[in-house]
């Protein structure tokens, strides 16, 4: 798949079938317009598209705290392993939020990404104040030659799947659902940082995993089961703590992950963690005896969690 990241980098290539969208997450919803996405590229022979913006419009527009489900990174490499040819990131600014729906489609999509046909879902908005609909892009399919598809929403059980319901979720510590929605684990990719080595003290060394991008959703304080993928693509399960710290008194954040079946150095390393399960809140205890049994007991329902969820 190739990747064009920025105005300078966007190539025209009218034989592009395209879908637009933020794509936060690339969830079930998502899968489901990709999948139509390469029906019709195929059909068509064309070039399979998506057009993302980074940052997330609502940050922009309405100068929100949006966390991010997925990195524009982790967009394209999913997107990639989806089988889409080409990914297009326009970068989303308050002078792009005021180009009106015609001028967007015109001078956007046909003059500059180049398209036959254009996928979309049914709530599809577009342009200054997301004035533009389906209808209206319909509208201007006619007058600049190319087709328009409507996808339906995408429902997993009583809820249509939502990047906002999936942030709410995670954020509410519940994986197992979000994962559900997502088609996959919720994920988070980090470097190991050097800590205070407190976990190793009393038998449970941690790799502290620092994000590095800043609005990247990390889910609710407490203790996690996960699966580590290692830097060489192994995966080994894991227990993940993100909090204080407040046995210790510590009052920044810290994600941090206790690797169950694995021994070595993984400084400056990067992992990526899979969220299985919540395990419990973050809690105090009155001893670092006392938290060093909690966290024996701890290892042994994340084993039992991750037996069951391989």
């Amino acid at each position: 798949m190739t990747c064009e990241i920025g105005w300078e980098n966007i190539s025209q290539d009218p034989r592009s079938i395209v879908t637009v969208g933020t794509f936060d997450g690339v969830h079930r919803g998502h899968q489901a317009i990709v999948d139509y996405l390469l029906e019709r590229a195929q059909a068509q022979d064309g070039t399979s598209t998506v057009v993302s913006f980074d940052p997330h419009p609502r940050s922009v527009v309405h100068d929100e705290d949006v966390p991010l489900l997925t990195t524009v990174q982790e967009r394209a490499s999913l997107l990639s392993d989806l089988g889409v040819d080409r990914l297009v990131v326009i970068p989303f600014s308050l002078t792009f939020a005021q180009i009106s729906p015609e001028e967007y489609v015109q001078e956007v999509l046909v003059r500059r990404i180049g398209l036959q046909e254009i996928t979309v879902g049914y709530d599809h908005r577009f342009g200054r104040k997301r004035a533009g609909d389906v209808d209206l892009l319909k509208q201007l399919g006619t007058t600049h030659g190319f087709d328009v598809d409507v996808i339906p929403p995408r429902e997993v059980g009583p809820d249509v799947v939502s990047s906002s319901m999936i942030r709410e979720r995670v954020g509410e510590g519940d994986v197992q659902r979000a994962a559900e929605l997502l088609g996959r684990p919720y994920q988070l990719s980090g470097t190991v940082a050097r800590g205070e080595g407190r976990g190793r003290t009393i038998g449970f060394p941690t790799a502290n995993l620092s994000i590095p991008d800043s609005r990247k959703l990390v889910p609710k304080r407490g203790v996690y089961a996960v699966w580590v993928r290692l830097p060489d693509g192994e995966k080994t399960p894991g227990m993940l703590n993100i909090g204080h710290r407040p046995t210790f008194d510590e009052m920044d954040v810290t994600v941090e992950v206790h690797l169950l079946d694995f021994e070595g150095d993984l400084y400056g390393e990067t992992l990526t963690v899979q969220f299985m399960q919540r395990l419990r809140d973050e809690q105090k205890f009155a001893s670092a005896d006392a938290l060093a049994t909690q966290l024996s007991e701890d290892e042994q329902h994340c084993k039992r969690v991750l037996e069951d969820r391989d």
